[in-house]
């Protein structure tokens, strides 16, 4: 048929399984990720007639993130960059692309001796991300976290809501409030300590998560969302998908006692699924850098 065209395409490798031991010293460290990596460019040929000229094997690409290992990961940020200015660098129909990392904690085992040289155990609540878009001349970057699950036993409420003939949950002003975050934020620039600023917007999130009486989850994602765009210029914007993880309290009084908010059901679905954005004022509402993340509103 001669009337079906091309629309957007790319390719490459997806979760390249990545551990990177620096053993330069008796004291050992570890990197671990899950790299994907997407070329995009001048593919028409081999979507319309076959001609793999220029296609770079996906093989190609998850042995680049191997061989870019050896001289060290650094911040995912900084792998993705290096990975993403190389494959648009050496083959000049790659025009752009979209390389996602997640990173793995490993924290030292303790012994009576101390931390362990070289013994690691998984550690940390969540996954750190991280994605660089490359498009023409335009690169940006978009950090994150997932499955950072946070819960306040008390300073939580939900009232004043509307109610009507299928309503059954009833208001209070005391409960418990958790969550699971997965939050990501857009940088408007790239040269910065990468490590640094991903630190210190988690102890922002946690801070902003505990600090103040929360109203609604939606309340609670204000105070963390604004605390991190107060504190950072450097990040035009960030997102929230936030599932809640409900506790309801379990009437005992059938068993003649009572109950005051501390014998809790943990339900894990039905959940209520709140997200938000939340951005800088006069930053761009739709960027091309959120397009293939999926996951948020």
């Amino acid at each position: 048929m001669t009337n079906i065209v091309l629309g957007n395409n790319q390719y490459g490798k997806a979760e390249v399984r990545l551990v990177r031991i620096t053993r330069d010293e008796p004291r050992h460290e570890i990197e671990d990720l899950n790299v994907t990596s997407q070329l995009r460019g001048d593919f028409a040929d081999a979507h319309l007639a076959g001609d793999n000229a220029h296609v770079v094997p996906t093989d190609t690409q998850k042995n680049t993130v191997y061989a870019f290992a050896k001289d060290g990961v650094g911040s995912p940020e900084d792998f993705l960059l290096r990975l993403g200015r190389h494959f648009t660098g050496e083959f000049d129909w790659v025009t752009g692309g979209r390389w996602a990392a997640e990173q793995y904690t490993w924290e030292r085992i303790v012994t009576d001796a101390g931390e362990h040289d070289h013994s690691f155990v998984r550690g940390g609540t969540e996954t750190r991300t991280a994605v660089v878009q490359i498009d023409g001349d335009e690169t940006r970057v978009i950090a994150g976290l997932q499955d950072l699950t946070v819960l306040k036993s008390t300073e939580s409420g939900f009232v004043g809501y509307p109610k009507d003939r299928y309503t059954t949950l009833a208001e209070t002003t005391d409960r418990i409030l958790a969550t699971s975050v997965t939050s990501r934020w857009l940088y408007n620039r790239i040269d910065l300590d990468f490590n640094a600023v991903f630190a210190d917007v988690r102890r922002l999130l946690l801070a902003g998560f505990s600090r103040n009486y929360s109203h609604a989850l939606q309340n609670t994602l204000y105070d963390m969302g604004s605390d991190v765009l107060e504190a950072h210029p450097e990040i035009d914007e960030i997102r929230f998908s936030t599932p809640n993880k409900h506790h309801f309290v379990v009437d005992l009084t059938p068993f003649g006692l009572e109950n005051p908010n501390e014998v809790f059901y943990a339900a894990d679905r039905p959940y209520g699924l709140i997200e938000a954005s939340f951005l800088r004022e006069g930053a761009a509402t739709d960027d091309r850098a959120w397009i293939g993340i999926a996951g948020f509103c």
